[in-house]
């Protein structure tokens, strides 16, 4: 058992299948070792897990679980890229978009259940650069979408 998929579980997670595009686009660029991850949300077997704004319809305890939801489906897109999760080098940045009510401004925590799964997950690997903002609406009227960029190697 690889060691990253073996993390994944010792959290209590199961590594879903990787999401398929709600539109056209790929889930993933390869360019040299890098792996452009597209933007994912929580969805669970390609339906929203959770909808609605922070501050509104959504708490900022759901918005960081819907986040590391979201993470686990971009982790899913690096193994269905790499064939094997220990490939990964470094998780380079993170981009999490907050679909927020008017004056909510904890995009930042939000986006922390990205982060912290990728840490607990990664390790050192998963510390990266990071962007969280809060926009007027998402796809699917989900509440959080995480998009990334990661160092691969290949053997």
């Amino acid at each position: 058992m690889v060691e990253v998929e073996k993390r994944i579980r010792e959290l209590g997670l199961e590594l879903p299948p990787a999401p398929k595009p709600v539109a056209t686009y790929v889930p993933y660029v390869k360019v040299g070792n890098l792996l452009f991850i597209s933007g994912q949300g929580p969805l669970v077997e390609g339906k929203p897990y959770i909808t609605g704004k922070l501050g509104k319809e959504v708490s900022e305890e759901e918005g960081y679980k819907a986040a590391e939801k979201a993470a686990l489906n971009c982790i899913a897109i690096i193994k269905d890229a790499m064939g094997d999760l220990d490939k990964v080098e470094r998780i380079v940045k993170v981009t999490g978009f907050v679909a927020s009510a008017e004056n909510f401004n904890r995009q930042p925590w939000v986006v922390n259940g990205a982060s912290d799964l990728l840490v607990k997950v990664f390790g050192e690997r998963g510390k990266h650069s990071r962007s969280a903002v809060g926009v007027n609406e998402l796809p699917l009227n989900i509440p959080v979408e995480i998009e990334m960029i990661v160092q691969v190697r290949e053997d």
